[in-house]
């Protein structure tokens, strides 16, 4: 888990990457595209102790083809105590925040990766946080990604989060940016495990997209949520149900218990059966990893190689299947 929320002084940023071999924030390393699946991470457990711009190099270093534009706790920031908003001390929340999201694809460019998908601010519940998701879908597009990563409201019904969706479908359009609802989970203390919410399984999530029932409004699996006891599903089952509208993941590993965001490999999750359903549907999207429990602060970069690996690895089994 993540140490502390103080961030990281260059220096040592600078440190890690020498005791890992690889080279300065300084150095661009360009490198020529790569064949087969891309992988991506998430970064905003990276730059919860750096920043964006630093993150984006180091996933790069790291050996990842994308990055995944995280705007939940930059853009806008949701108490959970209070249950209301406050904003943000960030570029991405004051005039100037298209300019910051170029600014972040030119450094992911320079360094020879893409932004291949982002994740806007959550709840959506929340009036004030809906209000933010026009804005997360233009940063999302002057980053250069194709999805947004919106989630649904879960103890809504199908038809009112489908009218979210179906108002911000038309802006969405003129971003050339498509939108991506995912599965979600709530908890049901008594039991001590994941209730049902909206998209926790394959009938709600199918309906909600027969609903909204445009191109631009897609699939996006959390593989670790479609895991969690209490939901009466699995990875495999959704992916089977999502079929072609299956377009981005969020890949993790936990306990089939809690929404742990670990490694893959590490914890109860068989990635296994789940990789040969991906290539069951003809699954065209990236290898997009959300372990971001996973990141600590002392082991920044280490830990950021360590993910690469496996979704590499994730990647190649996944390709393999083709031949």
């Amino acid at each position: 888990m993540c140490q502390t929320n103080r961030k990281l002084p260059i220096k040592k940023v600078e440190r890690q990457l020498k005791d890992c071999g690889l080279s300065p924030l300084v150095t661009c390393d360009k490198k020529a595209p790569g064949k087969g699946t891309i992988i991506s991470t998430e970064i905003g457990s990276v730059s919860k102790f750096t920043d964006e711009k630093i993150a984006v190099q180091l996933v790069a270093k790291a050996g990842f083809d994308a990055w995944d534009f995280s705007m939940f706790t930059n853009m806008v920031v949701f108490d959970r105590r209070t249950k209301r908003h406050r904003p943000a001390d960030h570029p991405l929340a004051t005039d100037n925040y298209l300019a910051y999201a170029r600014e972040l694809r030119r450094i992911g460019e320079d360094n020879g990766i893409i932004c291949n998908q982002s994740h806007a601010p959550f709840p959506s519940a929340n009036k004030e946080i809906r209000s933010y998701l026009k804005r997360a879908l233009e940063c999302t597009a002057e980053a250069g990604g194709k999805i947004c990563v919106i989630h649904p409201c879960n103890d809504w019904e199908t038809a009112k989060n489908a009218e979210m969706f179906a108002e911000l479908l038309p802006f969405a359009k003129s971003c050339g940016v498509k939108i991506a609802t995912e599965n979600m989970w709530n908890w049901d203390s008594e039991n001590g495990h994941a209730a049902s919410a909206s998209c926790s399984d394959p009938k709600s999530f199918v309906e909600l997209l027969d609903a909204v029932n445009d191109e631009y409004f897609v699939a996006c699996l959390d593989l670790g949520h479609a895991e969690m006891k209490g939901l009466g599903t699995s990875a495999v089952e959704m992916i089977r149900a999502l079929g072609s509208r299956l377009k981005a993941l969020h890949i993790h590993d936990n306990d089939k218990l809690h929404d742990s965001h670990q490694l893959p490999y590490s914890m109860d999750i068989a990635f296994g059966p789940i990789i040969e359903a991906l290539y069951e549907i003809n699954y065209d999207g990236e290898f997009t990893l959300e372990s971001d429990s996973y990141i600590g602060k002392k082991t920044l970069v280490k830990n950021l190689l360590d993910m690469s690996k496996v979704a590499r690895k994730m990647a190649s089994e996944f390709d393999a299947l083709h031949f």
